[in-house]
């Protein structure tokens, strides 16, 4: 039987997941779970707090917020502002609780890391695309100029990726942070689901920053407030899952119909006693060596990233430009 698995996602809700398949308490980890059944949005909260449920689950301590919807990637006005305002107030706690003993208005830098040339990785450049960037019009003008009494400087950055720069994204950023002096960076980037239901659907918001690449197994230097020197919060999106995860779905559909079988029920009940790694690992072995590094995403990525890089810049928008949303209107808030 197979024990040293490894399955490559970058949500903390899904290493969770891991171990509760597999009966294991993981001491140091604590998840609570919310679910608005009206909006059909689930809210999961993963906090590691010891040093050991870090290396049990492969993530450092911190928080790790997870919002699942259905509605994310849909292009409904009204769903898009619900989800933007709970984002924003998600995004609001871990910039607080981060914030230290800053006082007045905050400088952020918004890093969106990925490639434009590539749909599935162009999350994070189009949400710098879709954000007020106010840090010029401050340090020119002062904050009144905004129109607001609290104004926090937001400036942005797409460094692109190694294969066009020839730089490590943590190279560019380091050299910014060093030379404009923000309070913290807000890094957006796709990332890699275990399981194919949560693609282009879930958000997850994290203080511990951000390790590009690592969900395809292509690490690269993160982005952290060790690396940086400031806290740094990373807002990732599944948007690929790996073919060993679309077979393994399969798989699981087909034991369930094994199962349901009066003749090969007992050939069910053998597969179902594997636990998900296991399985997970078994489907890797069996298919063809050329499909072990190909990943997927949804024939209509277009449109989800743009819908969903218009829905986290917008939150990041209420939050920093002071913009909320009341019943059908908008107002202006200090």
């Amino acid at each position: 039987m197979l024990r040293n698995y490894s399955v490559r996602t970058d949500l903390a809700l899904e290493e969770k997941e891991r171990f509760e398949s597999d009966d294991v308490e993981v001491q140091g980890v604590v998840l609570e779970e919310d679910y608005d059944e009206e909006q059909e949005l689930r809210v999961t909260r993963v906090e590691i707090r010891t040093e050991n449920g870090a290396k049990a689950m492969g993530k450092p301590v911190g928080t790790y917020l997870t919002l699942e919807t259905p509605n994310l990637a849909i292009p409904d006005d009204e769903s898009h502002m619900n989800i933007a305002e709970r984002l924003c107030g998600y995004i609001r706690e871990l910039v607080r609780k981060n914030a230290g003993n800053k006082e007045g208005d905050l400088s952020v830098l918004v890093v969106g890391l990925g490639n434009r040339e590539v749909t599935p990785d162009a999350l994070g450049p189009y949400v710098a695309d879709h954000l007020s960037v106010t840090r010029h019009i401050v340090k020119e003008y002062g904050k009144y100029a905004m129109g607001l009494e609290h104004a926090d400087m937001i400036s942005a950055i797409v460094p692109g990726v190694m294969g066009q720069t020839g730089m490590e994204s943590t190279e560019i950023v380091r050299g910014i942070v060093k030379e404009t002096h923000p309070d913290m960076v807000i890094a957006v980037d796709a990332l890699a689901a275990r399981n194919s239901k949560r693609l282009n659907r879930t958000v997850q918001i994290a203080d511990t920053g951000i390790h590009p690449g690592s969900g395809i197994g292509n690490n690269r230097s993160g982005l952290t407030a060790e690396s940086l020197g400031v806290p740094v919060i990373g807002i990732g999106v599944p948007t690929v899952v790996d073919a060993a995860t679309i077979v393994n779905d399969t798989m699981e559909n087909f034991i369930a119909a094994l199962e349901s079988s009066d003749s090969l029920k007992g050939v069910g009940e053998v597969l179902r006693s594997y636990n998900a790694g296991e399985k997970y690992e078994f489907v890797k072995e069996l298919i063809a060596p050329h499909l072990n590094g190909m990943f997927v995403t949804p024939k209509d990525v277009d449109e989800m990233i743009h819908q969903i890089s218009h829905t986290i810049s917008e939150a990041l928008n209420m939050l920093f430009t002071g913009y909320e949303r009341q019943g059908s209107g908008t107002s202006q808030q200090a």
